[in-house]
């Protein structure tokens, strides 16, 4: 569905199917999914220029240029990137695509089990946990229910990351919908088999603990660091660095 709103080829007919129900009720969701990738790439842009090496994509999709590993070996042609989905013909399209570039892994994981990710052999090989590392989490924790504990996956990557790793995320926000519009666009991502959960701020705040925000903290994902003026969204953002332990 996310390939189909950034108008690309690889998406099936029944993706086409439920992502144009989505538009139905949330015409501005293209929008928004031109946006979070406009986000990805100005992130990882920044994350690299402060000298991170290593990425971690959780719930990557299928590839969309330009990817990860795109915009970070522009800055480091060294670079390693991890990518990991669930979906099995995500999975496909990755391998097929990206496995055959040096410093690129695709894992078949669910991040709700982060230890599978980290203890993962390949992850092992390619990633020094030794060293920084930036954890990517776009637009894909609106899938993650309460009951999942999306703070507590984080806290796990979070303390397998040395000082000076990063995490960067994009989540639907609640604020500003009427119980209405909510129930509406929840239900049509029912139709289609996955149940999205909205976030205040504040609740999306909570899931950078153990790091420090970089300005200009948690925005809306067309307003982090891009020209233009400030916008509201239904999907928020942001950056933050993990700082040594006082």
């Amino acid at each position: 569905m996310y390939d189909y709103y950034l108008g690309g080829k690889d998406n099936f007919e029944s993706d086409r199917i439920a992502a144009r129900e989505v538009i139905a009720a949330n015409p501005e969701v293209r929008i928004m999914a031109r946006a979070n990738r406009d986000f990805l790439v100005r992130a990882v842009r920044f994350i690299a220029e402060q000298g991170v090496r290593q990425f971690i994509d959780l719930g990557t999709g299928i590839p969309t240029s330009p990817n990860v590993h795109e915009v970070a070996t522009a800055a480091h042609p060294d670079a390693r990137v991890v990518y990991v989905d669930h979906d099995p013909i995500v999975m496909a399209h990755n391998r097929a695509l990206l496995e055959t570039r040096a410093g690129v892994l695709t894992v078949q994981a669910d991040l709700r089990r982060p230890a599978n990710i980290l203890n993962h052999p390949g992850v092992q090989r390619l990633i020094d946990f030794s060293e920084p590392y930036a954890l990517l989490l776009m637009s894909v924790l609106h899938f993650v229910s309460d009951a999942d504990d999306p703070p507590g996956i984080i806290a796990r990557f979070r303390d397998r990351m040395a000082p000076g790793g990063y995490l960067a995320l994009s989540t639907v926000t609640s604020e500003g919908l009427t119980p209405a519009e909510i129930e509406r666009i929840e239900a049509t991502y029912t139709r289609a088999g996955v149940s999205p959960t909205g976030r205040t701020r504040e609740r999306i705040a909570e899931l950078f603990a153990g790091f420090e925000l970089v300005e200009p903290g948690i925005v809306p994902v067309q307003s982090w660091r891009a020209d233009g003026p400030q916008t509201r969204s239904r999907l928020l953002a942001g950056v933050a660095r993990k700082e040594n332990p006082s």
